[in-house]
């Protein structure tokens, strides 16, 4: 990313959902990146941030294992916002006093403000907010005062208003704290003094000119799946690096009915771009014989797709490029520095070591949401861009279980009936994911006045914002009978259907 963009740091002290604040800052036309909590002052100074927010964390700051950060960053002379564990992080390192809280503090509570100062500028003097803590500043630091308090917390907030240094004790990037974003606008703009300056528009210009430094006149390979991201990172770089973009679809046999033709009519036909299918299936379901493990579905996946696009690379004598539709999800899933192991992602951690490509990820810091936005400002159709995202290994973990081409075909035409009827209900382009799971068991049914043996398919239809955290959609019951009326009319395989109402977390969107 361009340099020409104020930055703002987000340090990572662990929590798994610490993405959010990002998101937030973005929402806001800010451009910001996620920094691991071991990096330093001086490495801050030398991007030339404009302001750094803490997030929260499991830690605890008073313990000698807990994670840390440079206490050098909060003499920068740049504005710090410490959220949570970051608060309590700052509390401590400034002098303050950071102990187990007497009472435990998780979900709604009350927030009275009680100065007026920039980080709370036009607010009530009351406000929603959502606390997740055990551990509590009993004493804010020398030269703090408190801004606002809770019932069980009398330091909520506090500051150092003449270094621009502040501190909350709830979590202002969730949704359950309903004037969050305006708290955090306030910093960006009242106390950081920051520009709206990062739009789509801006990203593809300089994502645009970043792609032609790394590739220069090489040829390059892109891993064309059909879905968003991929579609968006080949349109990025196709407008980089022009006719040297050689797409290639593989048909892995893990498609979703019908997806292999749409693929080719849009791109090669619609779209104009160089497309190569390449007929994989008998090698990813031999790979995959016998394997029940998601994670080594993953890794074999993941594995495979790397020597199949090294195979067509050698049809180019300079193609040591690849284009990959990563997005930020993707990484923090796989885990990172302080963020635990979701899911192993296959073009992530499910890469092999020794492969001869060097990586290109146009879109490896964003959120879906934001893929979308600068889909449309590619001017990519709407059939590409609004599509329900699709994983990588396909259906092979939407099935619970060994792949088999039997389940392969049972689930095609579970999932095809399923969004067939979310499309003729008009809920396609409101409902982020809909698609149907195959569980590797069946049931006891009666059909005909006979007995049978088969399998339980399962929905499951989302709405989410960035694919990190997600709620089950509340569809009609007369569309869900509708649904399974056709599913086991239809697919003789199927004698029972059940619907998923478990949201993210706990759950992930996919079963595997």
């Amino acid at each position: 990313m361009s340099k020409s963009h104020e930055l703002v740091a987000i340090i990572d002290l662990g929590a798994q959902y610490g993405h959010l604040i990002a998101r937030r800052v973005r929402e806001a036309g800010v451009y910001c990146e996620i920094f691991p909590h071991t990096i330093t002052a001086e490495e801050l100074r030398r991007r030339s941030v404009r302001a750094v927010i803490l997030t929260g964390g499991p830690s605890s700051a008073y313990a000698q294992d807990s994670v840390q950060v440079d206490e050098g960053l909060f003499r920068l002379g740049v504005p710090v916002l410490g959220i949570c564990y970051g608060m309590q992080l700052m509390a401590q390192a400034l002098g303050g006093q950071v102990t187990r809280a007497s009472r435990r503090e998780y979900g709604r509570a009350t927030l009275n403000i009680q100065l007026d100062d920039p980080l709370f500028h036009g607010l009530e003097r009351q406000l929603e907010c959502w606390m997740s803590h055990g551990d509590a500043v009993v004493a804010a630091p020398e030269g703090f005062v408190v801004l606002a308090s809770t019932a069980n917390s009398p330091v909520a907030a506090m500051a150092r208003l003449d270094r621009r240094l502040f501190g909350v004790q709830f979590h202002p990037e969730v949704k359950h704290t309903p004037e969050g974003q305006a708290i955090l606008k306030n910093f960006l703009f009242r106390v950081a003094q920051l520009t709206a300056d990062w739009t789509a528009g801006s990203f593809v210009e300089e994502e645009v000119a970043r792609i032609r430094r790394q590739v220069g006149d090489h040829h390059v390979i892109c891993a064309l799946s059909g879905g968003v991201d991929s579609a968006v990172s080949a349109a990025l770089v196709h407008r980089a690096v022009g006719e040297r973009l050689n797409c290639i679809f593989v048909d892995h046999g893990l498609l979703r009915k019908g997806e292999g033709e749409a693929v080719v009519e849009t791109f090669h036909r619609v779209m104009g771009m160089q497309l190569r299918c390449v007929d994989a299936k008998g090698r990813f379901l031999s790979l995959l014989a016998g394997v029940t493990d998601p994670e080594e579905k993953r890794r074999r996946i993941g594995h495979e797709f790397i020597r199949v696009f090294e195979a067509e690379a050698a049809r180019f004598r300079d193609a040591r490029f690849l284009v990959q539709g990563t997005i930020y999800p993707d990484v923090i899933e796989s885990g990172t520095a302080t963020a635990a192991t979701i899911k192993t992602h296959h073009n992530v951690g499910g890469l092999p070591k020794d492969m001869s490509f060097e990586l290109v990820e146009p879109l490896r810091q964003l959120f879906k949401d934001e893929v979308r936005r600068v889909g449309y400002e590619l001017g990519l159709p709407e059939e590409i861009v609004g599509r329900h995202p699709f994983p990588g290994p396909g259906l092979a973990v939407r099935i619970v279980g060994e792949v088999t081409e039997e389940r392969l075909d049972v689930l095609r035409e579970a999932d095809a009936i399923f969004v067939d009827e979310i499309k003729r209900a008009g809920l396609y382009r409101q409902i982020w994911q809909a698609f149907a799971v195959l569980p590797a068991f069946r049931s006891v049914g009666v059909m005909g006045d006979e007995r049978t043996y088969a399998y339980t398919v399962v929905l499951r239809a989302v709405n989410s914002d960035d694919a990190m955290t997600a709620e089950w959609t509340r569809l009609e019951p007369a569309l869900l009978s509708r649904i399974s009326t056709r599913l086991v009319n239809e697919v003789p395989q199927i004698n029972r259907v059940v619907y998923d109402i478990t949201s993210k977390p706990p759950a992930t969107i996919e079963w595997e």
